[in-house]
């Protein structure tokens, strides 16, 4: 019989005692003033290389390049019919939407399509743990992104218990192997995990609990999550050990500053696959400080 991985418990109460680089902090994400200390530190967590966030004008003059770059891609895509599949993964409030919306803000959402699964059906939890994540993948021409993926088994699933020690130990095995599968017939693939420090992670937490426009981002899961970040990290480390390959390496950019990550991925994407007409003085050069393969940018 497998081994059931213990599940969390939800917490009655949005206060958490938290220790943050040996420092014990009480936070309670109901009361509607943020902290100092998670204030201050917002950008700096987790040893962000700039002091300062990239300013609007810089960041609209490169993004419009990178836009005009994203449609000359799927043009090319459409052209050839070649496929691009993206998988977007990271800790809760890493960024993930806003950098997939960033993507497909000018592309055809005929062909450029996004996939956020809900949790699965009960038929769906009958079948292999991969297939209704394969019957997603992009077509002749698209361009396909995942708000999250196959790895809800490495993260949340491992660290909330919702699947057995086998499951987990057979997903870190299998996925490597289908992920081969996935370039070997020719999909342009790529996963990017986003990366941020706990002070920022936190800071996100809170607008979203006081944001009527953001609350529907916030749920039980979240709060049950917040004094489980070493719990996290030991399980987005084991994950990155067994699946950090050569023909399927995770990209990390660093994601405390939103602007500078949705430069990064982008332009990574774009550096990455041959299309026509690709202006490279326009993409321009990645900043090694924000993003690079493997994990040697992963926040402790």
């Amino acid at each position: 019989m497998s081994e059931k991985i213990a599940p969390a418990n939800f917490p009655d109460t949005a206060a958490v005692t938290l220790e943050i680089d040996g420092t014990t902090h009480l936070f309670d994400i109901d009361e509607p003033d943020l902290p100092n200390w998670i204030e201050d530190n917002e950008l700096s967590a987790g040893g962000f290389p700039y002091d300062k966030g990239m300013k609007k004008d810089p960041f609209e003059a490169h993004f419009d390049k990178l836009q005009v770059e994203l449609v000359r891609l799927q043009d090319w895509l459409l052209k050839t019919g070649k496929r691009v599949m993206i998988v977007f993964e990271g800790r809760d409030a890493a960024g993930k939407g806003g950098t997939i919306g960033a993507f497909r803000a000018n592309l055809n959402p005929r062909t450029a399509r996004n996939v956020a699964l809900p949790k699965p059906t009960e038929t769906e939890r009958g079948q292999w743990y991969f297939q209704r994540y394969i019957q997603q993948f992009p077509s002749h021409g698209e361009f396909v992104t995942f708000d999250r993926s196959w790895y809800n088994r490495a993260g949340v699933e491992r660290v909330m218990g919702f699947c057995t020690e086998e499951e987990h130990q057979r997903f870190l095995h299998e996925a490597p192997l289908l992920e081969q599968m996935i370039v070997n017939d020719g999909i342009h693939f790529f996963k990017i995990w986003l990366d941020i420090g706990r002070e920022t992670q936190l800071k996100r937490f809170h607008d979203r609990r006081h944001s009527i426009l953001k609350s529907w981002k916030f749920s039980p899961i979240d709060i049950a999550g917040l004094g489980r970040w070493d719990a996290y990290t030991r399980a987005r480390n084991e994950m990155f050990e067994a699946t950090h390959t050569k023909h399927a390496p995770w990209l990390v950019v660093r994601s405390n500053d939103k602007r500078r990550a949705r430069i990064e991925a982008i332009r990574h994407v774009l550096l990455t696959i041959p299309y026509t007409g690709r202006d490279r003085d326009a993409i321009g050069e990645p900043d090694k400080k924000i993003v690079g393969e493997g994990p040697k940018l992963l926040t402790p």
